[in-house]
């Protein structure tokens, strides 16, 4: 199925399908008034059906002067920092004052069960639509893919929440659901994702759609997490690693040569990066960019300089000696030349996340057409490598694994080590390897440990002491659920503490 780049962003109607209550609408005789019983008839319906579940992934990613979604996870690792006084809901989460009113929440909240809505719509319509039953299974697989992954999504942040696999109307009994249990959650995860594995998608696509090396990634990080807390089942740790080995046997992704290769657009659905937010410049750019460069530093062609979120100082210098990563312009950066005059740089006082810089549309265009990575190749080679030392402890395969990223960021190779010596290794290259991706907060919690900057050990999360003086408490391993939510449906729970 080719991808269509116009038709990926179009929001069908299923949104409207599933929460109208207007009877006259769904009387209309004009059949140019899209019902469930009139638009999944030819097989473009389908395509259009799975391209709005993709348009979700997007509102989370959305950045300007009052911060971004996606900060709320990294300002609850006490490893991030801002410079925007007014992005109340990133200050609270960074002095862990959160609260349930936070709106970082509710674009979660709102966004994934959007994108689940229409992926039910997907998954219960599709099957019904007369096309090429070999497009048909992919278009499910793609539609399973993405449920699994909103899913996966919110059971980390809110726990136990609302489990709805099929299309909801007004007289359904899930209009107002109860949650269900994080056990559950994760088998309609788990049931997606195999059902998804078996569908006939790609190998991999550069299109950015849904690929088996993508399904089969994501395979490894869900039983990784359901190896450790909350559920506690080890047995997930050998289903890790052998779909994490799959991938890496594929011969399908490697590392880049260079770090500058993860912040070029052209680089993108290639190599490493198995699966992204898509997005084109000019025409559906990413706002992220004016989220990592200094508070009004006058480096950038954007109007808008937020400083809205850049890394601790005591972070970026507790990386090993020698690190390529830490050093300047590969995964942070400390100057950059003046807008008024590129022959000019000035020092910047912080250390800016350079990972997810984009230099043309910084220094020229302003839009980015730099996709947001959700699941990139060295996620995938620590998950083996984590997961196979619990099941054997270490071996030449799982200390190549590692060594692979460590020689890419000029480290010396790990050797001789016990299994509990390689298990912190491996958490170690996680933290500095993935940092900013929106991942360090979940291995936290699934963990329970937390990285002491000034040790460099882990330590028991609950109780841990940020660098800058607050302490992680036993409620901070969830978010709150969002206030109106709890108002709209009686049946949610808020979280404890909060």
């Amino acid at each position: 199925m080719k991808f269509n780049i116009k038709k990926y962003y179009l929001l069908i109607i299923s949104s409207l399908l599933i929460f109208s209550g207007c009877s006259e609408f769904l009387e209309e005789p004009d059949k140019s008034n899209f019902t469930n019983e009139n638009y999944f008839t030819k097989p473009e319906h389908a395509e259009s059906a799975v391209n709005s579940i993709y348009q979700d992934l997007q509102p989370v990613l959305v950045s300007g002067f009052g911060g971004g979604p996606w900060m709320m996870t990294e300002f609850a690792t006490g490893l991030a920092n801002t410079e925007l006084g007014q992005a109340q809901n990133s200050i609270f989460v960074r002095n862990l004052n959160n609260n349930s009113d936070n709106g970082y929440g509710q674009t979660y909240w709102t966004s994934y069960y959007r994108g689940i809505a229409n992926a039910n719509l997907a998954i219960a319509k599709i099957p019904g639509i007369p096309m090429n039953e070999v497009a048909k299974k992919k278009s499910l697989g793609e539609a399973r893919f993405l449920r699994a992954l909103y899913y996966f999504e919110l059971v980390r942040i809110f726990g136990s929440v609302p489990l709805i696999t099929e299309p909801v109307g007004l007289a359904s009994k899930d209009l107002y659901p109860s949650p269900a249990s994080v056990e559950n959650i994760y088998k309609v995860i788990e049931g997606d994702l195999l059902e998804a594995e078996k569908s006939g998608l790609a190998a991999r696509d550069a299109s950015g759609r849904v690929s088996i090396g993508a399904v089969k990634s994501l395979l490894s990080s869900v039983y990784l997490t359901m190896a450790g807390f909350p559920l506690n089942k080890p047995e997930n740790f050998a289903k890790a690693a052998e779909k994490a080995l799959d991938v890496m046997n594929s011969n399908q992704f490697s590392l880049f040569t260079s770090y500058d290769d993860l912040h070029l657009p052209s680089r993108k659905n290639s190599i490493e990066n198995i699966f992204q937010v898509q997005y084109l410049e000019n025409i559906i750019p990413s706002s992220l960019q004016t989220a990592i460069i200094p508070y009004n530093q006058g480096i950038s062609n954007y109007n808008a300089e937020t400083g809205a979120i850049f890394a601790n100082k005591e972070f970026v210098e507790s990386y090993e000696k020698g690190d390529k990563r830490a050093a300047e312009k590969q995964f942070y950066y400390t100057s950059y030349t003046l807008k008024s005059n590129r022959s000019l740089s000035k020092n910047l006082g912080g250390y800016y996340i350079f990972k997810h810089f984009d230099v043309v549309a910084q220094t020229s265009t302003t839009s980015s057409g730099l996709n947001w990575t959700i699941l990139r190749y060295p996620e995938v080679l620590l998950n083996y490598a984590e997961a196979a030392n619990e099941v054997s402890g270490p071996t030449p395969a799982i200390l190549n694994a590692v060594n692979l990223i460590r020689k890419r960021a000029e480290l010396p190779e790990l050797t001789g080590l016990t299994k509990a010596e390689l298990r912190e290794a491996i958490w170690r290259e996680r933290w500095y390897e993935l940092s900013f991706e929106n991942k360090t907060w979940y291995d936290m919690v699934r963990l329970r440990k937390a990285f002491n900057v000034f040790t460099k050990k882990f330590e028991p999360y609950v109780g841990h002491k940020f660098s800058y003086g607050p302490t992680l408490a036993e409620k901070e391993l969830l978010f709150p659920i969002p206030t109106a939510e709890i108002r709209n449906n009686n049946k949610l729970k808020q979280n404890p503490g909060y």
